[in-house]
């Protein structure tokens, strides 16, 4: 267990890194996932961006299989945007891109 928490620190930190030299902050930020659709988590991830003034656009696949979700949003700091993904990516359906 210890060895996967290390890797997912690795990557939050090569993320955190890409965010920093991808743009500036406070800055705009495109998340992006995809919603299994029968997820019943999908309203508890739009409840992630509460207060946020996000813009959400939504599309299903062809099969209504799954929803896309993205969202911009004006986030104040690339800890934040992890902060989301840490979030979302305990949400069972939920696939983030």
């Amino acid at each position: 267990m210890a060895q996967t928490q290390t890797k997912s620190d690795d990557f939050y930190s090569r993320f955190y890194d890409q965010l920093l030299e991808s743009q500036s902050w406070p800055g705009i930020y495109l998340f992006k996932f995809i919603v299994k659709e029968e997820s019943q988590h999908l309203k508890t991830l739009k409840n992630y961006f509460n207060n946020l003034d996000p813009i959400f656009s939504e599309k299903s696949s062809s099969k209504n299989k799954f929803r896309s979700l993205s969202v911009k949003v004006k986030m104040d700091k690339p800890e934040s945007v992890i902060h989301i993904y840490k979030k979302a990516a305990d949400l069972e359906g939920i696939i983030i891109l």
